[in-house]
C-alpha cells in the first residue's frame, strides 16, 4: 500500500509493530497499544495521515476527557453480569479519565507522529501544536523512621520479612525484588546486582530488563540486610524440601510458596495486614521506596548518592520525593524562623 494513502489507524499499527515493539520494553509496547486501540483509533483511525490537523488532535483530547472510562475501556462490560452497574446496563457512572491519562494519549500520538516526520511521511507534527494540562503528582513520602522500625519488627514472622528489609534499606522496586535471583546476590562480598524485573505483560509474567539504565545497579548489603538474606535463604531451602516435587526452582530470592515467580498483586496479602499493624493504613507498598529516599536524605546523605541507591533516572525525581515535607517539619522550620526574627 502506498504510504501516502495511509489512514491514521493503519500508520499507528505499523508504528507499534515496526518501531515501538523492536525498540521498547514489552510493558511500554503494551501500554502504547492500549492507548492507541482504546482512545486514538476510535476517533482518528479513519482520518488520512497527511490530512491530520491540530484541530483533530484537540477533538481527540476533548473526546477522551469527556468519555467515561467504563465506556471507553469496557470496564463494566468485563464484570460478571450480576456486578454490572453502569455503562453495560445503560447508566454511565461518569468516571472520567484523569489529567495523567489525557497527557498519555497526547504523548503517544505525538511520539507516533514524530516518527512519521522522521520517515518523511508527513511534513510536521501537529500534536506538538496542542498543549495539554500538566498532571499534578501527589508524592507520598511513605512512613516515619519509627514506623519503619515497627514494620521490620512486625514482619519478623512473615516469610517475606527480608523483602521488607531490602525495600526500606535499598529502596528497591516491587518488580526488582520479585525478579531478583540468588545468582545476582553475593552474600560473601556483601552486594547484589539489579539487572531484571518481573512484570505482567500481555497477561503473562515475564522477566524483563531493568526499567532504565540507572535502574541497573549494584548495591552493597550491610548489617541487617546481610543477616536477613542469610536467614531467608536457609528458610527457603526448608520451604523447598517441605514442598517436595511441587517445588519448581527458578532461582528466585522471593518466589511463590512453590518456587515459581510470584504474582505481583499477591504481595498485597502480606502487605495490607502489616501496614495496619504499624498504623499506615493508606500507605502503598511502593511508598516504602519513598521512605528509603526520605530517610537517607534526612540523615544528610548527598542527593546523588540517594539517587544511585534508588535507581532514579533523574536526580529531580529524588528531590521531588524529599520536597514533600511533613507538617511537623514545616512547623519546626517556622519555629526556627520565629526564634530568629520573632
Amino acid at each position: 500500500m502506498p504510504t501516502r494513502s495511509w489512514k491514521v489507524g493503519e500508520y499507528l499499527a505499523y508504528w507499534l509493530e515496526h518501531v515501538v515493539r523492536p525498540n521498547s520494553k514489552p510493558k511500554t509496547h503494551q501500554g502504547y497499544e492500549v492507548v492507541v486501540r482504546v482512545h486514538i483509533v476510535p476517533v482518528l483511525g479513519t482520518r488520512r495521515l497527511t490530512a491530520l490537523q491540530a484541530a483533530d488532535v484537540r477533538r481527540l483530547l476533548a473526546h477522551v476527557q469527556n468519555r467515561c472510562r467504563c465506556c471507553a475501556e469496557e470496564i463494566d462490560a468485563r464484570r460478571p453480569e450480576k456486578r454490572r452497574r453502569c455503562c453495560a446496563v445503560g447508566r454511565c457512572c461518569e468516571s472520567f479519565p484523569s489529567t495523567r491519562t489525557l497527557q498519555q494519549v497526547h504523548a503517544v500520538l505525538r511520539n507516533a507522529l514524530q516518527n512519521a516526520v522522521r520517515e518523511e511521511l508527513i511534513m510536521r507534527n501537529v500534536a506538538q501544536l496542542v498543549r495539554v494540562p500538566s498532571p499534578k503528582y501527589r508524592v507520598n513520602r511513605g512512613i516515619s523512621a519509627d514506623q519503619a522500625h515497627e514494620l521490620i519488627e512486625a514482619s519478623q514472622d512473615d516469610r517475606l520479612h527480608a523483602l521488607y528489609v531490602l525495600t526500606l534499606y535499598l529502596g528497591m522496586r516491587r518488580a526488582e525484588l520479585l525478579g531478583l535471583r540468588w545468582s545476582a546476590v553475593d552474600l560473601d562480598t556483601g552486594h547484589l546486582e539489579i539487572v531484571q524485573t518481573l512484570q505482567r505483560v500481555d497477561g503473562e509474567l515475564r522477566f524483563v530488563p531493568a526499567k532504565t539504565d540507572a535502574s541497573e545497579r549494584t548495591l552493597p548489603l550491610v548489617g541487617r540486610c546481610l543477616d536477613v538474606l542469610r536467614k531467608h535463604r536457609a528458610a527457603q531451602s526448608w520451604e523447598a524440601s517441605e514442598a517436595g516435587d511441587a517445588w519448581q526452582d527458578h532461582g528466585l530470592v522471593f518466589p511463590s510458596r512453590i518456587g515459581t515467580p510470584m504474582e505481583p498483586d499477591n504481595l498485597r496479602r502480606s502487605w495490607y495486614p502489616l501496614r495496619a499493624r504499624v498504623g499506615a493504613h493508606r500507605v502503598r507498598f511502593h511508598d516504602l521506596r519513598h521512605t528509603c529516599v526520605t530517610l537517607l536524605l534526612d540523615l544528610g546523605v548527598p542527593p546523588h548518592i540517594g539517587r544511585e541507591i534508588a535507581g532514579h533516572s533523574d536526580i529531580g525525581v529524588t528531590m521531588k520525593i524529599y520536597a514533600h515535607a511533613s507538617l511537623t517539619e514545616k512547623r519546626a522550620a517556622l519555629q526556627k524562623l520565629d526564634g530568629r526574627i520573632g
